[in-house]
C-alpha cells in the first residue's frame, strides 16, 4: 500500500467515524420559502456563465478563497452584503467585524436567508451554511465570534456582494 492510499484510507476511516458519531449522514437544513426558487433550477453551465470563475468555484463546488485576498474584509461601509450568486441580502454590516481571519466575517445572518449542512471535507465535522434561495457556498460557521451570538460566520468574499446603504 502507498503512502497516499493508506492516508486515503484513514481520512476515510475518520470520516465515517465521525459520521456515525454524529448520528448518520450529514442533512441539509435549508429554508422551505425558496424551496421552488428558479435560482436552484439554473444549470452548472449556466452557472458558469454567470460567475466569475473564483464565485463560481466557491459558490457551486465549495470551494474556499485564499485568506487575506478579499477587498471585502477590510470593507467598512454601512450597507448589505448580498450572495453573489442571487443577491438574496445575507448579513448587514452591523454584523460584521475584523475576527483577522483574512475572510469577512460576521456574527449574524439575516433571519431566514441562510441554511446550513454539516460537512466533514477536513475530517471532522463543521457547520457550512449556504445561500438559502441559490444554494451557493458562502463558508462556516463557528462558536468564537463575539457577544452577542458568540458565532463567527466566517464568509469567502468571492461569494459575496456588497450593496453600499
Amino acid at each position: 500500500m502507498t503512502l497516499f492510499q493508506a492516508l486515503h484510507r484513514r481520512a476515510v476511516l475518520l470520516g465515517a467515524s465521525a459520521l456515525a458519531a454524529c448520528g448518520g449522514a450529514p442533512q441539509a437544513k435549508t429554508a422551505d420559502a425558496y424551496a421552488s426558487s428558479p435560482w436552484r433550477k439554473l444549470s452548472d453551465a449556466e452557472w458558469r456563465q454567470r460567475l466569475s470563475p473564483a464565485a463560481y468555484q466557491v459558490l457551486r463546488h465549495e470551494g474556499t478563497e485564499r485568506a487575506g485576498t478579499s477587498l471585502l474584509d477590510k470593507e467598512t461601509r454601512r450597507g448589505t452584503y448580498a450572495c453573489a450568486g442571487c443577491e438574496l441580502p445575507l448579513f448587514k454590516s452591523d454584523w460584521k467585524y475584523d475576527s483577522r481571519t483574512g475572510w469577512p466575517s460576521f456574527y449574524r445572518p439575516i433571519e431566514g436567508a441562510l441554511g446550513e449542512k454539516t460537512d466533514f471535507k477536513i475530517g471532522f465535522p463543521r457547520t457550512e451554511y449556504h445561500c438559502a434561495r441559490c444554494l451557493g457556498h458562502q463558508g462556516h460557521v463557528f462558536k468564537d465570534g463575539p457577544r452577542p451570538t458568540g458565532l463567527r460566520y466566517c464568509n469567502n468574499g468571492v461569494a459575496l456582494k456588497f450593496i453600499p446603504a
